[in-house]
């Protein structure tokens, strides 16, 4: 099962190391030392996949946004069945649930597609960091050079550190200071960011009636609870890894604060806040409902900011002219 799943991951291993040769050749001749430019190589790796996945994390914020504006019609749907538990009631209630997405074109599990798609990327990156000191020896278990990650690369990583750390090295696997200190720092960066991406989806792009709801309220555990997994799981990750995740948090946080403030959730603080910027600069904000739901729903958001259209000015008519239309 493990050789199929290292099998199924080389492709991407084989892809994270060439894009990670490329950045680290151009740091090189910008002339940075060479812990940098491998750790900045990551970094670089990291923009390219969230640039790769770009595409599928508008998907999701509209995948989002349609989930959220189609709340009212779902709650009727529950309304309705409310305390009815027979199979047949529940039945009917999945039916009209499923009805529902199909009409408005909404799929629930899209806002789970960048996660889902980049976790092989990072399992990847974590086998080819993971083993570079098998490479670097010539180890034959788990030691084969990976595309331009030849056994003389893979030693020149393995020696070179920043902060007198290696980019292999990970918190529970030395007894060196330089690496806990690094490791728990990107371990408490990583958890911070976040914290602060989900807190801010949750407080800012949320409508009220949105939270007030068992899978919200999930949701605000989960906030408070993932810190503490990554102190759990971060220990034993490799540094490169950890830059590769607060990397790619820090861009997902940015993205989704760009993303917030153009097109909120109606009804949420984003969407009030964006409504008040408009009305101060003379803008009318223009609203499009959702596809398939009936006429007079009140799910409606802002996808357009537009300028109003000034009238066109009509042409005067002279009064013989006017009366020479009237008889025709």
């Amino acid at each position: 099962m493990i050789d199929f799943f290292n099998t199924l991951l080389y492709p991407i291993k084989l892809g994270e190391a060439w894009v990670m040769y490329a950045w680290h050749w151009l740091f090189d001749v910008i002339g940075l030392p060479t812990g940098w430019a491998w750790a900045l190589s990551i970094v670089g790796l990291t923009v390219v996949v969230r640039v790769l996945l770009f595409p599928l994390f508008v998907k999701q914020i509209h995948s989002s946004r349609q989930m959220q504006l189609i709340q009212p019609e779902m709650q009727k749907i529950q309304k309705k069945y409310k305390g009815k538990r027979d199979p047949e009631s529940q039945k009917a209630q999945q039916q009209e649930i499923m009805a529902l997405y199909k009409r408005t074109g909404t799929n629930p599990f899209s806002s789970c597609l960048p996660i889902l798609i980049q976790s092989p990327f990072f399992f990847a990156l974590f086998q080819l960091l993971n083993n570079l000191r098998a490479i670097a020896e010539g180890n034959p278990n788990g030691g084969s050079p990976i595309g331009p990650i030849t056994q003389q690369v893979a030693a020149t990583i393995e020696s070179s550190n920043i902060f007198g750390a290696r980019l292999s090295d990970h918190f529970l696997g030395t007894e060196s200071l330089n690496v806990k200190i690094l490791a728990g720092v990107l371990i408490v960066l990583m958890s911070v960011t976040t914290f602060t991406t989900q807190h801010q989806l949750m407080r800012k792009n949320m409508p009220a009636s949105a939270l007030d709801n068992p899978f919200a309220k999930q949701q605000k555990i989960l906030i408070y609870l993932m810190p503490l997994f990554f102190a759990i799981s971060g220990v034993n990750f490799p540094i490169g890894v950890l830059i590769y995740w607060l990397t790619t948090n820090v861009w997902s946080m940015g993205q989704q604060f760009y993303v917030i403030r153009k097109m909120p959730a109606p009804g949420s603080a984003a969407y009030k806040a964006m409504e008040d910027r408009d009305r101060r600069k003379g803008r009318a904000t223009k609203h499009v409902t959702v596809p398939g739901l009936q006429a007079g729903s009140d799910t409606e958001v802002a996808t357009v900011v537009e300028e109003p259209k000034p009238r066109q000015r009509q042409q005067p008519v002279s009064k013989k002219r006017s009366k020479k239309k009237g008889r025709t």
